[in-house]
Order: structure tokens, then C-alpha cells, then sequence
């Protein structure tokens, strides 16, 4: 299970989905972490917006002071696409 912690001025992601498929991939797993590195560099290099980040196997961590609208819109969109990935796999909790 991965446990998604949204705050006002932080993304915590701890865990792993544990859906492996017949091959030993988690494909849950891979589409959330390459969602969460996706939004680390899209908030980097499209909006310019100061983030830190933190990320290794089993947890990510990104926090920011202020966001532009569009950073907030990039963290709704990644929000979107993990939703997403919870309603196909049900491996995500959201605290």
C-alpha cells in the first residue's frame, strides 16, 4: 500500500502498491512513481517554482513555500492521474 500525504506546502508518498503482475512488475507502483518524478520536473522546469525534493525506493517527499497557479495546477493534474491509478489497483491510501 502506498500511504499519500497532501498538505498545503508538501507531497509525502511512503510504501509500494505490492500489485506485481505474473512478470513481477508493479505496474502500479511504476505509474505512480513516474507521475511523482514527472511533477518534480515539470514544477522545476516548466514553472520555475523553488521545490525541494527527496526521492528513493519507497518514498518521495516534495515541499515548496508558494506555488504559481501553474504548479498548483500541475500538482491537481498529478492528483488526477494517481486517482486514477487507486480506482484500477486500490493500492494507494490518501491521508
Amino acid at each position: 500500500m502506498i500511504i499519500v500525504k497532501v498538505r498545503e506546502h508538501e507531497i509525502r508518498m511512503c510504501g509500494h502498491a505490492g500489485c506485481r503482475d505474473d512478470t513481477g512488475v508493479d505496474r502500479a507502483c511504476a505509474a505512480v512513481s513516474a507521475l511523482t518524478c514527472n511533477l518534480i520536473n515539470s514544477l522545476r522546469d516548466l514553472t520555475g517554482d523553488e521545490i525541494f525534493s527527496e526521492t528513493r525506493s519507497g518514498f518521495s517527499t516534495i515541499s515548496w513555500e508558494n506555488l504559481t497557479e501553474n504548479g498548483k495546477l500541475l500538482v491537481d493534474s498529478w492528483y488526477l492521474g494517481i486517482s486514477d491509478i487507486n480506482n484500477e489497483y486500490d493500492c494507494i491510501e490518501f491521508q
